[in-house]
């Protein structure tokens, strides 16, 4: 199905849950079984939650099995909108500064001058990185999910990732284990929550206010382009983004 392979496991994880929940094999389930599962699940788990079990769902009966008869009928339940909450630049210096390892303080400015996701700069290799001119090609997305063009650190960036040691060929080498305790170990000294996610979503705050345009923005994070503008009459040259980069000039502890 050209599914990335992260979002393979996590389907599968998902409809392991079910079967197990119902004591029964999938090629036994009947249409009635699921509707009785998904109410009883509704009344316990968060709307997005209930909405990731349905888009399992699908995947595995409509796509994967052919079986849209089972699942068609069910619906998404509404999200509420949460007007998101961007951290400040204070939050993110007091953030950086409860970091306890150079590693770590280039593994955060890497994220908040990038814009890129969580996946995507930890797969990175040395190979993807053009250092001379700061420019970052991700090579990662196999599935249909998700896209990346090329992005950009900047000069903070560099400097930090100069004071590393690199063994190997990877940009950043951490285990899963490693990367979750120095952000929790941050999060405890400094009192937030900040996240590469976080650090993602202050980065396109801080180049639209520093005047990209949006289209250029989603081109960093490697979104795919929503208008017809964007999508067929925008100039995503490396050196054209480049330039628009370079003359956003974003700074994240100045």
């Amino acid at each position: 199905m050209h599914l990335a392979q992260a979002i393979v496991i996590d389907h599968c994880a998902g409809i392991r849950r079910v079967f197990r929940r119902m004591q029964k094999d999938y090629h036994e389930v009947t249409k009635e079984d699921l509707r009785d599962y998904l109410f009883r699940f509704k009344q316990n788990h968060a709307p997005a939650t209930v909405a990731g079990v349905i888009k399992t769902l699908r995947v595995f009966y409509r796509d994967f099995l052919g079986c849209p008869e089972l699942v068609d009928s069910f619906k998404f339940p509404h999200i509420p909108y949460k007007p998101k909450v961007v951290v400040s630049r204070k939050e993110i210096k007091t953030c950086h500064t409860s970091l306890s390892s150079e590693f770590a303080k280039a593994l955060f400015l890497f994220y908040a001058s990038s814009g890129l996701r969580k996946g995507e700069v930890l797969s990175l290799s040395v190979e993807d990185i053009d250092f001379k001119k700061r420019m970052i090609i991700p090579n990662n997305h196999y599935g249909v999910t998700k896209s990346s063009y090329v992005s950009f650190f900047n000069g903070e960036a560099e400097e930090a990732l100069n004071k590393l040691d690199r063994n190997g060929d990877k940009l950043f080498n951490v285990s899963d284990r490693q990367y979750k305790i120095m952000w929790k170990s941050a999060q405890r000294r400094s009192g937030l929550h900040i996240t590469a996610k976080r650090l993602r979503d202050w980065f396109c705050y801080e180049m639209g206010n520093l005047g990209a345009s949006d289209r250029y923005i989603d081109a960093f994070c490697g979104r795919t382009p929503k208008s017809v503008l964007a999508r067929n009459y925008t100039d995503y040259n490396p050196e054209r983004l480049r330039k628009i980069y370079e003359d956003a000039n974003i700074k994240v502890l100045i």
